[in-house]
């Protein structure tokens, strides 16, 4: 059974889109980068999914150079291709081009040795949405707080 590590989470995604559908996806990344990511210098801030030429691509994933890496370190921003199958990305393109959707990576975790980025469709939010949102939140940490007075 693989053990899972989570490295980052995009916190502000689920703030700013609601999340329709999520893919477990691969990630092509060279030595420096996985020993970066081993030790947790990794930001999802900012980063989104596109599909060019039949592959899918992260942008943004800021992975710092590797302290000992020297000269096979890579850019941090360079875009970092996702390994999923032929039609999940066909799939994925297809309702990313609807209207208001895009493709957004929501976390970046060690699965086993293997690096993996969850992946989701999501549908932006608009300004009443993120306040009903914050509402919804405060409402329920008031609730858990007051059973917990209770006790």
């Amino acid at each position: 059974m693989d053990t899972v590590k989570r490295i980052a989470d995009n916190r502000k995604a689920r703030h700013d889109y609601y999340i329709e559908e999520e893919l477990e996806a691969g990630v092509e990344l060279f030595g420096t980068e996985v020993k970066s990511i081993r030790a947790g210098a990794c930001n999802l801030r900012d980063s989104f999914c596109a599909v060019k030429d039949g592959e899918m691509y992260a942008h943004n994933i800021h992975i710092s150079p590797y302290e000992q890496g020297n000269r096979f370190n890579r850019d941090p921003l360079r875009p970092k291709r996702l390994l999923l199958h032929r039609r999940e990305i066909e799939k994925l393109r297809r309702a990313a081009e609807r209207d208001g959707f895009t493709l957004i990576p929501l976390n970046i975790y060690l699965k086993g040795p293997r690096v993996k980025v969850t992946v989701a469709l999501a549908k932006g939010k608009k300004l009443y949405d993120k306040r009903e949102s914050e509402k919804e939140r405060e409402t329920d940490r008031e609730l858990r707080r007051a059973a917990r007075d209770k006790r």
